[in-house]
Parts: structure tokens; C-alpha cells; sequence
């Protein structure tokens, strides 16, 4: 081969590797412009990723907060910043080198210890979530899904609550709960057990007994016995209850609420500043552990509502039994039925809830679920200045662990509510036209929802204004569907961005129901 023809063939190596090289970079930007507009299609028809901006559904959702410990008891619990409150322009947060803010107090949601929140604590930033943007193209929205759609008198700002009312229903809030059509509305059980709220978890005691600023006594045990009660707590652990007593002597612990937390509508995530004129939470859980030695003893757990007391108990020797009993009137037996004998010596699940007008009470893996029916006063005449009672009932040899009392979201009316009050009384029906959806804050006092906008909904040019109070379905954008950054954490208290994720508090957002009503 002559040297012309090796240089030749040199030259067309190196032509043909530059255009190689273009090509690639060619593929490489078609790469990166397809796979920018697929995430730009994917963005604006599927999925989206939004910042939770309030707590106006706190704790389902938080805005940006203050991660608190109770100085007493350890127990933990969330507290949300309002950037105006501590001297900051809306949506802002301070950074890791703002200084000292001001402090406010907050209250324990076990305990009930009052503590200051502010002063040099960090503040957390808001969940962020994504939302399935292309579903309600497709499928009707459900209530009790949480939804992502634009706020109707201002079409730029995107709100997120949970859908309660849809489209030609008559809708009310009353005591706490949602009506629709006149009929009580059930919320779908993983609903449920994200809205139970804590009032009391006895695995958490305070160091001392310290004076509690709202009542103005020393914080003790609030379960109180009886009389003639032979139940004991602390002999062995703070956190344990012991009965020695015959099989057939009944023991009671009532929960005293003058000492331990109440019932009232409030949050852990609010000032405490309007908790006194909240209204009663009717609607109470209590769970614990029992391990029983004496198969002929029992345990039970005792709930009111109203004027009406319900009391769910097992025999170990293989019986259950639900009576109801109104004020002034013999017990009455609701249900009862055999079932196998539980095992002796075992820590079993025992739960007692008193929840939308059912009866759920679980012992193991049994369940039993008794329906008070669904009109408005099927589970007594509402009394709202009647905060309801519970206690613990036992015979035999039993040890409970883990004791924790949960009251259910209380939807309030707008006369709670902190900042405008509502344009009408959701006592009364509020029925809902076509392609109109009604949705609430699960945060409720401190939630600008349905119940309060006072400006009707901004539609198109030549169309009617939107109702005030409602959401239509146009400015439907998606449903909440995933918790993927919690607030995450630094790795230094001086470093800038919360790089450490949150993974504990990666959660799925729960709701849709099927119900019809």
C-alpha cells in the first residue's frame, strides 16, 4: 500500500469518527429533548409534585413546623409556624442562621404539659407530595380523597382539603360529624386510623408531677379507680395496670379529665390560645394490651355519648357482650354471642370505639361492629355541653399495657373556626348543583375551606361566577396520593438544605369511599 493511500485512509478514519461523534451528540440532545418532554407531559398530565404550604390539614398534612418533645413525658408532637405570627412574609421560613423568634406556648398532646415553642427551634419544612393529576379526567372523585384544586375566588393559588360533599348532595356538619342527605357519613377505615387524635398514651409520664397552667393542679394518673376497685397502677412499672380481684367482682378505672387531657376539638398543632371554648369530641377510642391469667375473669371498656353509656365485654371463658344503657333506664343488651376461648397468658389487642354511629370493639383477631344507625339522633339526642366519659372495667387476674385514649377528627362549625367566620350554619343543609363538590380542612379550626370563603368562585369570561362555598369541577386538578420528602433533616445545625430524608414519614395519603347515601 503506498503512503498517498495510507494517508487516504487515515483521513476517512477520522471524517468518519467526527461524524460518529456528531451523531452522537445529536442522539444525545434528541435523548434529552424527548426526555424533557416527556417529564413536561408527565408533569402536566400525570403526576405532579407540590409543597404543603399551612397546616390547614395538619396532622394528615403538615405546612412548615416545629418538630417538638414533651419536656414531661417524651411525647412527640408537631407545632405549625405561621410566618406572619413570628414576623415573616407569607410562605417563608426561617434558615438555619435567622436568630432567635418569638415563642408562643404549645400543649402536650398526652400529658398536657404546656411549653414554650419558638426561641432558637429549627423549623421544619412542609410535606411534599405527589398528585395524580389525570385521574378525575377518568373517574369521578370520591369522598373522603384528598384533593389538590385551584382556591375559586383566587384560580392562581392551588389549595389541597379533603372532598366531603359531591354533586347534588345535601351536606351538614353536625357535632363533629358529616351528613349527607340527613344520613351519617362513614369514613373508610384507613381513613379513620390516620384521623384518630391522641388524648391521653400512658407509655409516656411525665418526670414530676408538674403544675399545669390551665387548670392549675399537679399533673397525676388520670385513670382513677373506683370505688372499691382493686386495680393497682405502678406496682411493678408506671406504664402497667394490675388486677388481683374474684372472677366475679367488677373493677372500674374511670379517665378523670380534670386532671388528664379532655375531650375538646383541639389540636397540638394550634395555639392554645382558643382551646377552653372548643366544643367536646363525642366520638373516643381506648386501646391497650391485656394479658389475663384467670380464665374465669373479664375485661371490658365502658364509653358515653350524650346521655347514653355503651359497654363492650369478653369473658374468658368464651362469651362476649354489648349493652347500651340510657341515662336513668336499665342496661339492654345490644348483642352477645359465644366465641372461642381466648389463650391465658398472652398479650392481646383489646379496642373499644365509639365512631360515626358504630360500635367497634376488637379483642385479637375477633371484631365485632354494631350499627346505632345513621340519623341524626340514633345515637341519642345531641347534647353538645355533655363531654362523654370512659372506663376500664376488669375481674380476675389481668396486667394491661400500652393504655392510650384517641378522640376522632371533629369537623367544627364556623363559629370555631380562627380568623372570618362563616357566611352560613352548616347546621342547616347546604345542597350542592351539578359538578359542585364541598371539601374541609382536616385541620378544621384552623382551615379556610367550604364552611368560609366569603367571595364567589372567578370562571371564565362570559360564564356565571362560581358559588360561594363550593369547588367546581373544573378547578379540579388531582388527588393527593404520596408523602415522598417529609421534611427531611441537616447533617449539622448550620448547613443549608435538609438533604437527610425523612423516610419514617414517607406515607401513602389515604381516602375514597364508594358509599352512596
Amino acid at each position: 500500500m503506498s503512503l498517498d493511500d495510507t494517508e487516504k485512509n487515515s483521513s476517512e478514519k477520522m471524517v468518519r469518527r467526527k461524524k460518529d461523534r456528531a451523531a452522537e451528540i445529536a442522539d444525545t440532545f434528541e435523548w434529552l429533548i424527548t426526555a424533557f418532554i416527556l417529564a413536561f407531559v408527565f408533569r402536566a398530565f400525570v403526576m405532579e409534585a407540590f409543597r404543603i404550604p399551612t397546616g390547614s390539614m395538619a396532622d394528615t398534612l403538615r405546612g412548615a413546623h416545629f418538630r417538638l418533645r414533651c419536656r414531661q413525658c417524651g411525647y412527640k408532637y408537631e407545632y405549625g409556624f405561621i410566618p406572619d405570627r413570628f414576623g415573616f412574609a407569607d410562605d417563608s421560613i426561617p434558615g438555619p442562621r435567622s436568630g432567635t423568634l418569638r415563642s408562643f406556648d404549645s400543649r402536650c398532646s398526652s400529658c398536657g404539659n404546656y411549653q414554650a415553642v419558638g426561641g432558637n427551634m429549627p423549623v421544619a419544612n412542609g410535606d411534599r407530595i405527589l398528585v395524580l393529576k389525570c385521574i378525575y379526567q377518568f373517574f369521578s372523585p370520591k369522598r373522603w380523597d384528598v384533593i389538590v384544586f385551584k382556591n375559586p375566588p383566587e384560580p392562581e393559588i392551588n389549595y389541597i382539603k379533603r372532598l366531603i360533599g359531591l354533586p347534588g348532595e345535601a351536606v351538614q356538619i353536625i357535632d363533629g360529624d358529616i351528613y349527607i342527605n340527613g344520613q351519617i357519613s362513614r369514613k373508610p377505615p384507613k381513613v379513620q386510623n390516620e384521623l384518630w387524635m391522641p388524648v391521653y398514651d400512658n407509655d409516656y409520664q411525665p418526670v414530676d408531677r408538674f403544675l399545669t397552667s390551665f387548670n392549675h393542679h399537679k399533673w397525676d394518673q388520670p385513670f382513677k379507680n373506683g370505688s372499691s376497685s382493686n386495680w393497682e397502677v405502678g406496682k411493678d412499672s408506671p406504664t402497667l395496670f394490675h388486677l388481683d380481684s374474684p372472677a366475679d367482682q367488677i373493677n372500674t378505672m374511670e379517665y378523670d379529665t380534670s386532671i388528664g387531657n379532655d375531650f375538646r376539638a383541639t389540636y397540638a398543632y394550634d395555639e392554645v390560645g382558643d382551646y377552653s371554648g372548643m366544643p367536646y369530641g363525642s366520638d373516643l377510642m381506648v386501646r391497650f394490651y391485656c394479658n389475663a391469667s384467670d380464665p374465669e375473669g373479664s375485661i371490658g371498656i365502658s364509653l358515653s355519648k350524650y346521655e347514653t353509656t355503651y359497654r363492650a365485654k369478653i369473658y374468658f371463658s368464651g362469651l362476649f357482650e354489648l349493652t347500651k344503657q340510657e341515662k336513668g333506664r336499665e342496661p339492654v343488651e345490644l348483642k352477645g354471642m359465644s366465641i372461642g376461648a381466648p389463650r391465658m397468658n398472652k398479650h392481646t389487642l383489646v379496642k373499644f370505639a365509639n365512631v360515626d354511629h358504630q360500635l367497634i370493639f376488637q379483642f385479637g383477631n375477633e371484631k365485632f361492629t354494631y350499627d346505632l344507625g345513621r340519623g341524626l339522633e340514633d345515637a341519642g339526642r345531641i347534647r353538645k355541653d355533655i363531654q362523654p366519659r370512659l372506663e376500664i372495667l376488669g375481674s380476675g387476674k389481668l396486667t394491661l399495657s400500652h393504655v392510650a385514649v384517641f378522640r376522632d377528627i371533629h369537623y367544627t362549625s364556623p363559629q370555631y373556626a380562627n380568623g372570618p367566620k362563616g357566611r352560613r350554619a352548616i347546621d342547616k343543609p347546604f345542597t350542592l348543583g351539578e359538578d359542585e363538590y364541598f371539601v374541609l380542612g382536616d385541620n378544621s379550626p384552623n382551615s379556610a375551606d367550604s364552611r368560609l370563603w366569603r367571595r364567589e368562585g372567578l370562571a371564565n369570561k362570559g360564564l356565571s361566577p362560581y358559588r360561594v362555598g363550593v369547588v367546581p369541577r373544573d378547578y379540579l386538578v388531582g388527588k393527593a396520593l404520596f408523602v415522598y420528602w417529609p421534611s427531611g433533616f441537616r447533617p449539622f445545625p448550620q448547613f443549608p438544605i435538609r438533604i437527610i430524608p425523612n423516610i419514617g414519614q414517607m406515607r401513602f395519603i389515604y381516602g375514597g369511599s364508594n358509599e352512596k347515601l
